[in-house]
């Protein structure tokens, strides 16, 4: 049953993550929210990273299953991929504004689009940050082998193609031509090819 519960948070989570960041939902709570929209990115922030803790305090509130036997190869492997998925979104937010994307500097998204990205980790993936949550993910898997881990990459890996496509679909709406050329020559998630 605590599984049932965490697929749904899961679910909800994501699904939420997805309906709050649509340019058409967004200008419904511009029109409620008026002139303190401005601090819309920030409440996004601070709701989706509640929401993430409560999921992951769920899901160590009950008694865990091992899939994998822990050795020290699967720790350190882990620590290994959890290390460069960190690496991938930090080095992925030198291209942009850190206080923006949280929403610690105000601002309005709908009138000011951000600067269009293709340099630096963008050159070679077009979703970075998500690249980096993949690797985390899986390092956590690794360090902690359970059906709790697991459940947390599938569901992962159940809604990266729904995300991108919504996320993409926003994208193209905001930068036109130039996004649906970036998107031939750039993969999504794992880079194919050299820059």
């Amino acid at each position: 049953m605590p599984y049932l519960i965490l697929v749904i948070l899961w679910v909800l989570f994501y699904a939420t993550h997805t309906w709050l960041a649509s340019l058409n939902i967004k200008r419904k709570i511009k029109g409620w929210m008026g002139s303190r929209y401005i601090w819309y990115r920030l409440l996004y922030t601070v709701f989706s990273t509640v929401f993430i803790f409560g999921i992951l305090l769920f899901s160590s509130s009950y008694s865990q299953i091992h899939i994998l036997t822990t050795t020290s190869f699967t720790t350190y492997l882990g620590y290994v991929l959890a290390s460069f998925g960190t690496i991938i979104i930090v080095r992925s937010f030198k291209s942009f504004s850190k206080r923006k994307f949280v929403g610690l500097e105000p601002h309005d998204d709908l009138e000011k689009s951000e600067d269009f990205i293709t340099t630096g980790l963008h050159a070679y993936v077009r979703h970075p940050i998500y690249s980096g949550t993949v690797l985390i993910f899986l390092g956590f898997f690794f360090y902690d082998p359970t059906l709790s881990s697991a459940v947390h990459v599938g569901m992962l890996f159940l809604y990266l193609p729904i995300g991108i496509h919504y996320e993409e679909k926003k994208l193209i709406e905001i930068y036109g031509e130039k996004y649906i050329q970036y998107k031939k020559k750039v993969a999504s998630l794992i880079p194919t090819k050299r820059k």
